[in-house]
């Protein structure tokens, strides 16, 4: 089940895409968010029937989940990104926070901030939580508590991250647009493993980043676990699991600037496509 929201920012509708068709699930929920997954909102969406079609032509495609609680994020989370970042694997996940206002849709302007000299990309497979995850006893019971999967780009900032951090990396990942996600959310059981999916980047056309989420160090199911011993997790939170090589920091490729155009993309999970412009 492939679920998206449309509309203006903050006006979004949701919808079920099918078939190539999209359907309204207004008379469902008023939107997909926590209280929407919290509250059994795909169950029922899986036992409608003759739901109404919806022509989407021309409208914004916005993020697939709204307001998330928390942006959890992973750094360093394939050997190969931690090796072109100078650092060694890391033994622990390493586990920052992005603001929740910088979550924009797929196709949304990306903003580069004020100031900014090394503004990056970073595909990334997503993880949104379906059930409330505290203290769970071991990583089997993590997959129970996904609602779906979607594409992320943890846009990053990384004079701010690094040279102006302050010792923490949140001023340079929190600027405004800097977590695009969708185009849709992907229910697990269309995803057969999640831990077989390719991820891709292109800047204005040229290839950049190529692997796989088998190349993670920490799986999904043991970040799950892992951050549910130090934080509850709520339904609708995002967490996004890591970047592979491939991006600007590891000097092989020019930051960007506005006007460049950046697109991403996870089998399975659809492709991002947004334009660098300035704040």
């Amino acid at each position: 089940m492939k679920l998206m929201r449309v509309g203006p920012a903050g006006a979004e509708r949701p919808v079920l895409y099918a078939d190539g068709r999209h359907h309204d699930l207004s008379a469902l929920t008023p939107d997909i968010d926590g209280a929407f997954f919290a509250s059994g909102g795909p169950d029922r969406v899986r036992a409608a029937r003759d739901l109404p079609e919806l022509d989407v032509t021309g409208l914004r495609v916005g993020p697939p989940v709204a307001r998330p609680g928390v942006v959890l994020c992973v750094g360093q989370n394939y050997a190969a990104h931690a090796a072109e970042s100078g650092a060694a694997p890391p033994e622990t996940p390493i586990v920052f926070y992005k603001a929740p206002n910088t979550v924009v849709g797929p196709y949304d302007d990306v903003l580069v901030p004020r100031g900014a000299t090394a503004t990056d990309w970073e595909v990334e497979l997503a993880v949104v939580i379906g059930r409330r995850a505290r203290y769970l006893e071991s990583p089997a019971q993590s997959l129970a508590h996904v609602a779906g999967y979607l594409v992320a780009n943890d846009v990053s900032e990384r004079d701010f991250q690094l040279r102006d951090s302050g010792g923490q990396w949140s001023k340079g990942k929190s600027c405004e647009t800097f977590q695009p996600l969708g185009p849709w959310l992907v229910t697990p059981d269309e995803i057969p493993d999640v831990q077989d999916l390719g991820l891709r980047s292109w800047v204005n056309g040229e290839p950049r980043q190529d692997s796989r989420t088998a190349d993670m160090i920490f799986d999904v199911a043991y970040l799950i676990w892992h951050l549910s011993q130090y934080t509850v997790l709520d339904p609708g939170d995002v967490i996004n699991t890591g970047t592979p090589e491939g991006v600007a920091l590891s000097g092989r490729f020019p930051y960007l600037r506005p006007g460049d155009v950046v697109e991403v993309e996870v089998d399975g999970l659809g492709r991002q496509r947004v334009t660098m412009a300035a704040a």
